[in-house]
Formats: C-alpha cells, structure tokens, sequence
C-alpha cells in the first residue's frame, strides 16, 4: 500500500516536470503546477492529480497502521484527499495560459477556481502537519530531524509562494516546484521507510 503511494509521489513530480517543461505557450517558472490541467494536455495533469491523492490516501492507512498514529494517517490522508479535489476542480484560465487568454489575473473567479483553491491551501498546509506530526511518532532521530525540518521548509516555502502569486512573480511556478518537490519527496520516503 505505502509502496504504491511512493511510486506515485515520485511519478507526480516527474509528470509534472517533463510536462510544462515540454508544454507548448506554458512557462514552468512562472506558471503553477496547477495550470497544466488547463489546454488540450490538461488531461495529463488532471490524472496526475487524481491518481497521485487515490494513491496517497490509500497510503496513509498503510502509514496509520505502520507508526501506530491515526493522526498522521488523517493528516496524509487530507492531502491525498485535497489533491485529487484538486484534479476534479482545475483551475481558471489566467496570466497567458493557456495560449491566448489575457496575461492577467481576473477580478472573478469561477466557483470550480475558488474550490481548486481552497484545496490547494488544504495540501500545502496538510503536509507540513503532517511532518510535524511524524516528528513525534516515526521512531528515529534521524526521521525526527528531517520531518522537522521538512516542516519548517514547506511553511516557510508556501508562504513565499502565495506572497509571489499575489505579485504574480516571473518566478511563482519555480517557487512552487521547489516547495512541491520538498514535500513530495519527503513523503515518498516516508512511504518507502513505512514499507520496507
């Protein structure tokens, strides 16, 4: 169970990666992540999303049962949830992409952005709970360490990406990429650890 939910964190961030930097009109350091489920390939990330949060919540019971902690178990299993309401939910075509539509940020939002958005905030901050729970249940100081750190690096991290959306910084979609790889990563090996 916690295998697959690894395997996926892994291939979430390789589809993402390969894909906007690949995609046709769609700037990776400027653009989200989320952007890619917008356009003709916007399947592509759409599945991501889904797949990866299916894969993820299906993990954090692995997680749950492994570390002892239905808490830490919840707190993935949020994420896994939000990401694939985030998949279901894409959001509003905006800032150049795709190709064609106004290199601006709209004054409204459609309804399908502003739930994409609610569960977007709930992913990047379920994660960092989730390490700072895992600070306190995963055996080892060196896990201790790392999931510890791995918190304070994902709040500092989504604070400056939602500072650089605001602004609609040209580097927004890296600061993201960076924050997402962080977690990401963190989180498959912690599947990995809690399957071997």
């Amino acid at each position: 169970m916690t295998i697959i939910g690894s395997i996926a964190l892994v291939v979430f961030v390789v589809v993402f990666l390969v894909d906007g930097w690949t995609r046709p009109g769609y700037h990776p350091v400027r653009q989200p992540v989320s952007a890619l489920a917008l356009g003709r390939r916007g399947w592509i990330q759409t599945t991501n999303f889904i797949v990866c949060g299916a894969a993820v919540t299906v993990g954090a019971v692995g997680v749950a049962a492994t570390f002892g902690s239905g808490l830490l178990g919840v707190a993935i299993g949020v994420f896994g949830v939000s990401l694939m309401i985030s998949g279901l939910f894409p959001m509003d075509a905006m800032r150049g992409y795709p190709p064609g539509t106004p290199d601006r940020t709209p004054t409204e939002y459609t309804r399908r952005h502003k739930i994409h958005d609610h569960a977007g905030a709930v992913v990047f901050t379920s994660l960092p709970a989730a390490a700072i729970v895992a600070v306190l249940t995963v055996p080892g100081a060196g896990w201790s360490w790392f999931s510890g750190l791995t918190a304070v690096a994902l709040t500092i991290g989504f604070v400056v990406f939602g500072q650089a959306w605001e602004d609609d910084s040209r580097f927004a979609g890296l600061v993201q990429r960076m924050v997402i790889t962080a977690g990401w990563v963190w989180l498959a090996l912690l599947f990995f650890h809690a399957g071997t």
